[in-house]
């Protein structure tokens, strides 16, 4: 590969097949016994965001994959920042280890579950990440479809020689990363698909005290620092 860009690219079609071949043909027969004629198609998005979409008039599934994402989760200080880092460690996920691979093959996961919940009739407007999702993303990983996941994953990438790390992170340590941050620098925070911006006011040892700024302008936040990116 000629670039981390590239690199991206191709991990992300590898987790579009893994995402089809593991986790859609299995479950294709119960989906479209619920929506007949569903149909699933995953993509890779040249920004940061990962999301599911479901398009009714199509009766399909869209599945996306950000290359910016997925370069994210080659280093220890940026990967922090993203949903599926927390859920990793704090709900058991693959022993609490994070690595580029655990990180990649739980976003398959993580956003299959997304699918398998509107399948459902689980996600209403304003609880996406709610009790149902996470029922049905615990069972993906203790039934064994997440390491099954995970093998593919590394699998197809040694067999297309695409590079994918598999050493655990250390351990981002806080102070070190409140030390990045200064009062007035502006910062992105939340998940890929409700991301606040704001200007931090406050830097404290492990959180930043940020005034919200655009649709979050007269709203204030104490973020943890693992959190925060810059715009």
């Amino acid at each position: 590969m000629n670039s981390s860009a590239e690199t991206a690219a191709a991990l992300g079609r590898l987790m579009c097949r893994v995402t089809e071949e593991i986790l859609w043909n299995p479950a294709a027969d119960w989906i479209g016994k619920r929506t007949p004629g569903s149909a699933l198609h995953c993509r890779v998005g040249s920004g940061q965001a990962t999301y599911h979409r479901y398009d009714l008039r199509r009766k399909q599934h869209q599945i996306t994959y950000g290359v910016r994402m997925i370069e994210a989760k080659h280093q220890a200080d940026s990967a922090e920042g993203w949903l599926s880092a927390r859920e990793i460690r704090q709900r058991g996920y693959f022993d609490t280890e994070l690595s580029t691979l655990n990180l990649l093959a739980h976003t398959c996961c993580h956003e299959f579950a997304h699918l398998l919940q509107h399948s459902a009739g689980k996600r209403f407007h304003g609880s996406v990440h709610n009790r149902h999702f996470y029922e049905i993303l615990d069972q993906i990983h203790t039934s064994g479809g997440a390491v099954a996941v995970r093998e593919a994953l590394q699998i197809r990438a040694r067999q297309n020689d695409v590079e994918l790390p598999e050493e655990r992170f250390e351990p981002v340590h806080l102070q070190q990363l409140a030390a990045d941050w200064q009062v007035g620098d502006p910062v992105l925070f939340g998940g890929a698909r409700r991301t606040h911006s704001g200007k931090i006011v406050r830097v404290n040892r492990k959180t930043c005290t940020v005034d919200g700024t655009g649709a979050s302008r007269g709203l204030r936040y104490r973020v943890p620092v693992s959190l925060l990116s810059k715009p």
